[in-house]
């Protein structure tokens, strides 16, 4: 199936590692032409040369803090000029960390505010209007599963990327007219450095291995897995291309069926 992404350019966040960079390099390997961004430079670099070498798409990567409006506008701003275009972008970031209720401060609140949905507020205002302009776009927030099933030791996302799936679908509404799709993707259990972060920190909590906490996310799943980070890229990947047209204000699940919900 041709998904019409040549030559389309894609803008991803905090693409250097994990979701960020299978969605990136799925992208690319579509044709797409990208800007990548994250905070550390020196990982960005190597993944921006990888993706380029193996894909031949041009890449223009730069280190920047995703919670920044002014490094936000610059890269935006940047990328339109080399391009002279944006058609997708990807708004990604860090997952805050895991703690309880009773752990938490209020700066870890405004934080994980700034980290998770601020940077999507940000990142929507500066490219939505080049979209809008050319009357074609993909707008794709990566949240988390905890936005339909909340987990145990993150309080913090569930709360904070629950506000990211009320913009997504207000937002969907808004561009719809002129053919922006907006949408957001929920991934479980991935296979990535932050999951294992993850069971890190459970595991010293509950006096157990982060193995066998492992061992218990995958059992939650009807696949019986944890999921690999290219499975999730390509759903992503569908859903920014031509062939997703008629999809949006949708938060798609990428969790193995972890979800017991209908919805």
């Amino acid at each position: 199936m041709d998904l019409g992404l040549k030559n389309r350019v894609a803008l991803v966040a905090a693409s250097s590692t994990g979701l960020g960079k299978a969605v990136a390099l799925g992208l690319a390997r579509e044709g797409a032409h990208l800007a990548l961004c994250a905070r550390t430079e020196s990982t960005l670099m190597d993944t921006a040369d990888a993706i380029a070498a193996e894909t031949g798409v041009e890449v223009l990567a730069r280190a920047i803090d995703v919670t920044k409006a002014d490094q936000i506008r610059t890269f935006v701003a940047e990328t339109a000029a080399k391009f002279g275009r944006i058609d997708i972008c990807v708004a990604n970031a860090g997952g805050p960390p895991s703690k309880s209720f009773a752990e938490t401060t209020l700066d870890d609140w405004h934080r994980a505010a700034d980290l998770n949905l601020m940077s999507t507020v940000l990142l929507a205002k500066e490219t939505l209007p080049h979209m809008q302009a050319r009357r074609w776009g993909r707008f794709i927030a990566i949240t988390s599963v905890t936005v339909k099933q909340p987990l145990e030791g993150l309080i913090l996302s569930n709360s904070i990327r629950a506000g990211v799936s009320g913009l997504v679908k207000t937002l969907a509404a808004e561009y719809g007219p002129y053919n922006v799709l907006v949408n957001s993707v929920c991934p479980g259990f991935t296979a990535t450095d932050r999951l294992m972060e993850f069971a890190d920190a459970l595991a010293a909590r509950k006096s157990t291995t982060p193995e066998e906490i492992e061992k218990t996310w995958a059992a939650q799943a009807p696949l019986g897995r944890i999921g690999q980070p290219e499975e999730f890229a390509n759903v992503v990947v569908f859903l920014a291309s031509e062939r997703a047209s008629y999809v949006t204000g949708v938060a798609v699940a990428i969790d193995g069926g972890i979800v017991k919900g209908i919805y």
